[in-house]
């Protein structure tokens, strides 16, 4: 085992070393999913078209696998020796666009400052912290500011303000409306679509993070972000992506603000997640549905008792 744990150490290093694009971990990662002992894998051909990438990159990823015992691969024959485990996967911040590493970091150092509204954020100082250019923290920054929740300031400060209970219904309202459409449109994709491998690592997540629930709480956010863009990436619609960008903004600080019963919620939603994975698979679109509106109900009634106290009732049949 030490000398396996080893080999994936060094093949981590190697491959951020050899393959610093995104695109590679980011089908490296989706490729786990596909994994089940026993089973045997399809052509190189059919690995690039489901994962959708070039063969040559397809090798790669092959040949990584072998290198931790992952598969055995004999000319065409390609066999899986063992299951993938939490190691084996890419961290989120090796596989994210600038884009998402400035989203990511922006999100992080919201909860662990426990930012209240008012709070400030300097676009040069914030740039040197994430190492990216203080551009791309502007363009990012500029994208919440029409919606009034980030205020530009002079001498390159914003500020975060709070918003009304009004707003947040309002901003709910769309998101469940959009991420139903989502929902059902992830059920029909074809089961060859690289969303299902994506699916299956991402169920894998949840399962490690129930069985070590006070280690891995405060990564929740993360995993929850990646679990809900997902779904939205189904509908193929850049608006209901775009608006995503300001649903996570809310839904992944803002009612963690209140920490009180964290643990109790996170672990609450990664079961509900689990159930709308179920749902997802099944194959049909109304049990989706089901356990799309039971999770949004929960999401929802979070978000209300961050704004107005603990005391705010759940909605009648919850």
């Amino acid at each position: 085992m030490a000398a396996l744990a080893t080999t994936r150490t060094w093949l981590h290093a190697w491959l951020l070393m050899s393959k610093r694009d995104t695109v590679f971990k980011e089908a490296y990662n989706a490729s786990l999913g596909m994994l089940k002992v026993g089973v045997v894998l399809p052509s190189e051909a059919e690995l690039g078209r489901r994962l959708g990438i070039s063969r040559t990159t397809v090798r790669s990823i092959l040949d990584a696998q072998v290198a931790v015992g992952l598969i055995a691969w004999n000319r065409r024959h390609k066999e899986v020796l063992r299951p993938p485990e939490p190691e084996d996967y890419f961290p989120a911040d090796e596989t994210d666009t600038v884009s998402s590493m400035v989203e990511r970091a922006f999100l992080q150092r919201i909860l662990s400052a426990d930012a209240q509204p008012g709070s400030q954020l300097n676009e040069s100082d914030f740039a040197r912290e994430v190492g990216v250019s203080t551009s791309a923290v502007r363009e990012f920054l500029i994208r919440f500011s029409r919606f009034g929740l980030i205020e530009k300031q002079r001498n390159r400060h914003w500020v975060l303000n709070g918003f009304t209970e009004a707003f947040a219904l309002e901003l709910f309202e769309v998101r469940e409306m959009f991420e139903l459409r989502s929902a059902r449109a992830f059920v029909r994709l074809p089961r060859d679509n690289p969303a299902w491998a994506a699916l299956d690592a991402i169920e894998a997540e949840h399962r490690d993070f129930l069985g070590q629930p006070g280690a891995r709480m405060r990564a929740f956010p993360d995993l929850d972000d990646r679990f809900h863009r997902l779904i939205h990436g189904a509908s193929h619609n850049r608006f209901v992506t775009d608006f995503y960008d300001v649903i996570s903004l809310i839904f992944h600080f803002h009612y963690q603000w209140s920490k009180a019963d964290e643990l109790d919620r996170n672990a609450t939603a990664l079961r509900e997640h689990l159930d709308y994975i179920g749902g997802l698979r099944s194959g049909h679109e109304l049990d989706a549905e089901f356990y799309c509106r039971k999770h949004l109900a929960s999401a929802r009634l979070t978000l209300l008792r961050a704004i107005k106290g603990p005391n705010v009732p759940p909605p009648d049949g919850t």
